[in-house]
């Protein structure tokens, strides 16, 4: 599997602060409509992952609900979380 820079920077060290547009497949937009849902930082995202578990179709379908995330942004966020969790927790 072949993962981008954004994921490999992202994954490489710990979330702190990071806005929610750090993560993989979050962009400007998708940001902006994350955001605006209350969902400003890439940890709060990370909570959401985790409330559902981790599961890949109930984070993927919360996406495409919350800012319209297409799948492969979806699935690159997914992604993103599921190796910083391994990586840091």
């Amino acid at each position: 599997m072949s993962t981008s820079q954004k994921h490999k920077n992202f994954v490489a060290e710990p979330m702190g602060d990071k806005p929610v547009t750090e993560l993989a497949g979050i962009g400007e937009t998708l940001g902006e409509r994350l955001s605006n849902e209350g969902f400003d930082k890439a940890y709060v995202v990370l909570g959401q992952f985790l409330v559902l578990k981790k599961c890949e179709e109930d984070f993927k379908d919360w996406l495409h609900e919350i800012c319209k995330a297409n799948s492969k942004q979806a699935n690159d966020c997914y992604t993103c979380l599921k190796g910083w969790c391994e990586a840091f927790l």
